[in-house]
């Protein structure tokens, strides 16, 4: 809160009330993301949603809000509801063989929210390297904690090499949709 909200304190709720909206609603929809699961015969890590929509709110909302809906999700799956990858919850599948990759999101949308914050997303090009440096963070949390579940070997073969394709093809929708986004919005305002 600045000196400015302190003399316009019913602008200060609003953006807050907004900052909380923004985050609850993109806690739904990394639920709704996780939906979008497909699990592979020999891996606990299934192919879902949650990495482009994770990259996206990080890229969108900034670190903090971005880090804050994540967390958000994450609380909601552990107390219960259903809204893991395939339906599942609770703190089995938080500290399960894929607990590495729910907690690496929430540093991932951090870290990419920092780089949307230091204006890498001003170009297409540094917009996809956030995201990929975001899709690495992710891999990083999750391989080093799926290797306590099945080995070193065993989870670069379950965890990394069956998701890399889909994830470059992630960064590429996450980069074409903030592009075009931004571009809608500033023909839209250059029109105003």
């Amino acid at each position: 809160m600045n000196y400015i909200d302190i003399l316009h304190p019913e602008k200060s709720i609003s953006k807050k009330v907004n900052q909380v909206v923004l985050i609850v609603a993109a806690s739904w929809l990394l639920a709704v993301s996780a939906q979008f699961s497909v699990y592979l015969p020999f891996s606990p890590v299934p192919v879902t949603g949650q990495t482009l929509a994770v990259l996206l709110i990080g890229a969108l909302l900034g670190k903090n809000q971005g880090a804050a809906a994540v967390g958000l999700y994450l609380i909601q799956g552990a107390a219960g509801l259903p809204i893991f990858a395939g339906g599942k919850s609770g703190f089995i599948t938080l500290f399960g063989p894929t607990g590495g990759y729910l907690i690496g999101f929430i540093a991932a949308a951090y870290i990419v929210g920092i780089l949307a914050e230091l204006r890498y997303d001003k170009s297409l090009v540094y917009l996809g390297f956030s995201m990929f440096i975001g899709s690495l963070v992710i891999y990083i949390f999750g391989l080093f904690w799926l290797v306590q579940f099945v080995g070193e070997f065993s989870a670069l073969q379950m965890g990394l090499f069956p998701f890399l394709v889909g994830d470059l093809v992630k960064i590429l929708i996450g980069v074409v949709v903030l592009g075009g986004s931004k571009k809608i919005s500033s023909m839209i305002s250059s029109r105003g």
